[in-house]
């Protein structure tokens, strides 16, 4: 079921859901991904060093799952490149931070997948706390809840709710049948116009 997050978020439209996360860019890795989400609650300020908790975070990993970071979108360092080393080695599929990561050559020689906010070398030691694991959270201005799924790409990321993933899976397939008729008419020499007409799709 890995779609492109431009059809996920037709599908969504369609469904009335509001799903896309906002702000986030794409920093290493290629390609679609799709996972539940392991969601983490961060706080930035000044803490602890222990609070950061980064390796508890990396514990609850379950193979296929996103890890989801929001840290409210503040420009200090959350992940970087050892933690990528350790995600995938626990199998996680990807890495969105509403907040920033760092190490970011390192990130993508690994080729994990991960998108975030920002971008610093500011470490997080000393500067976040992990609040809770597995809770509800804010990512791109979507709510986001443990085991909700996360689609992204090159374009973007989108949030389905868990509960209606096999629902808005269905209209994702689809619209993908019908995006490739589309491709295929065109390709044929149909103008864009008589595509659309003859498959009242656009």
């Amino acid at each position: 079921m890995n779609f492109a997050a431009a059809t996920w978020s037709d599908a969504l439209d369609q469904l009335g859901i509001r799903g896309v996360l906002d702000g986030l860019t794409l920093r290493s890795g290629a390609g679609p991904i799709l996972g539940p989400a392991l969601t983490v609650k961060e706080t930035a300020g000044e803490f602890p060093l222990e609070d950061f908790r980064i390796a508890d975070i990396l514990e609850a990993i379950t193979p296929g799952a996103v890890l989801v970071f929001d840290a409210g979108g503040a420009p200090v360092s959350t992940f970087g490149g050892l933690a990528a080393v350790a995600a995938l080695r626990k199998g996680v599929s990807g890495v969105i931070i509403d907040g920033a990561c760092r190490d970011l050559a390192e990130i993508q020689d690994s080729g994990l997948w991960l998108a975030s906010r920002h971008v610093t070398p500011l470490s997080g030691k000393g500067r976040i706390k992990t609040e809770a694991i597995g809770v509800a959270v804010n990512a791109g201005g979507i709510t986001v809840n443990l085991g909700d799924f996360i689609a992204g790409d090159e374009t973007g990321i989108v949030c389905i709710p868990g509960d209606r993933l096999e629902q808005v899976a269905g209209r994702t397939r689809d619209l993908t049948s019908r995006d490739e008729n589309f491709r295929d008419l065109l390709r044929a020499g149909d103008s864009f116009r008589a595509a659309a007409d003859r498959l009242k799709h656009l």
